[in-house]
């Protein structure tokens, strides 16, 4: 499998790619990427008779990666591709698994229809991305298979209606050392992914990455810096301030290490910019926001959410909630400004950190989709 994740002279630009590049570990894919190259290649094998291998998709940022197939098998109104994750320098624990699609027509105007075969969940409560009784297959993930499938309809002049049924070969054993099963997903993984890459997770150089990320920006002149969780906040503070390449520092889950390094060395304004769910953990004091580390306190959400003007039935809902994004959409339905409220606890921590140093600080919550949530003020 191949493809050019970071592109040529990303250290000399700085930005998220620069740090990838920086960290000298190999990046992966996701399970979502994974699912797309086997349904791409499974479809073509059911229009034309032949499994493409290796397959090349198309993934959200415009990277074509190619993906060798493990398994191959055509039947009389279907067919079946497997592809093995491979995680890179990861320490994913779906690294290795074998991911498979079965693709199968369907009558004209059906569109297409995900199922969960065995090894992947159903959603079981609300508050994820999709409604109870859908396959765990998350929206990104479903967008890139239905937009591979039209391109392989469109090339052989078929309808494009299909059925695909989407497999992890011991999927429901791996899920048990997953959050799935508290999440209410039940039956095996998550089908995730946004960008269809996965980061190389390493404590020490993504912190190492950081600080150099800072350095490039201060050395550029950058005045606004932005620390972002990922690829989607990333593009929130772009179109909210124009800032940079070179001005954005892929934080991940490292709070923390930006807050602490950026203390040292001051830039006139940081903004602070992530999913909703990972910077309650930061309202409520926590550093680093990966989730086998920490974890959203709905408690800590109904105290804020009764701050807001919660009365005390909705605040003990958002205590139950399924999920931070279920106890968010209670709150917004009763007119309660829990994402503005978690975004400016998540300043006052961030600003308690910075210890006095001379930074002014803003923070903006997103949802899946990029959309803000709750924002602070700058102080």
């Amino acid at each position: 499998m191949s493809s050019d994740v970071t592109g040529e002279g990303a250290a000399a630009r700085g930005g998220r790619a620069a740090q990838l590049k920086h960290t000298g570990l190999r990046p992966g894919w996701t399970t979502g990427a994974c699912a797309t190259a086997a349904t791409t290649a499974a479809y073509t094998a059911l229009l034309t008779g032949a499994f493409p291998d290796p397959v090349t998709i198309t993934l959200p940022r415009g990277q074509t990666p190619s993906f060798a197939l493990a398994t191959e098998e055509l039947r009389d109104g279907s067919a079946t591709a497997g592809v093995v994750k491979d995680a890179g320098d990861d320490p994913d624990v779906t690294h290795g698994a074998l991911i498979r699609a079965t693709v199968r027509r369907l009558p004209a105007g059906a569109g297409v229809v995900f199922r969960a075969g065995p090894g992947v969940g159903t959603v079981t409560r609300p508050g994820l991305p999709l409604p109870v009784g859908e396959p765990a297959v998350n929206p990104v993930p479903r967008r890139m298979m239905s937009e591979h499938v039209a391109e392989v309809a469109a090339r052989h002049g078929a309808p494009g209606d299909v059925e695909i049924t989407v497999s992890v070969d011991h999927g429901e054993e791996i899920a048990r050392s997953t959050w799935n099963p508290r999440l209410g997903i039940l039956g095996g993984l998550s089908i995730l992914g946004t960008t269809g890459i996965v980061v190389p997770y390493s404590c020490s150089a993504w912190i190492d990455s950081i600080r150099r990320g800072v350095d490039v920006a201060r050395a550029a002149g950058r005045t606004h810096v932005a620390g972002c969780t990922g690829s989607t906040s990333e593009r929130t503070v772009v179109a909210e301030y124009g800032l940079p390449e070179d001005a954005l520092l892929d934080m991940g889950d490292f709070a923390g290490a930006v807050l602490k390094y950026v203390r040292r060395h001051p830039v006139e304004r940081l903004t602070v910019c992530g999913g909703f769910a990972k910077l309650s953990k930061l309202a409520a004091g926590h550093l680093d926001l990966h989730s086998a580390r920490s974890q959203v306190d709905k408690g800590f959400l109904a105290g804020l959410a009764r701050r807001g003007g919660a009365d005390p039935a909705l605040a003990a809902e958002v205590a139950e909630a399924n999920t931070g994004l279920a106890a968010l959409q209670l709150c917004r339905a009763a007119g309660v400004p829990l994402g503005d409220l978690v975004a400016t606890a998540a300043r006052d921590q961030a600003l308690a950190v910075l210890r006095g140093a001379p930074v002014a600080v803003d923070v903006i919550c997103v949802d899946r989709a990029g959309t803000v949530v709750g924002r602070s003020t700058v102080a």
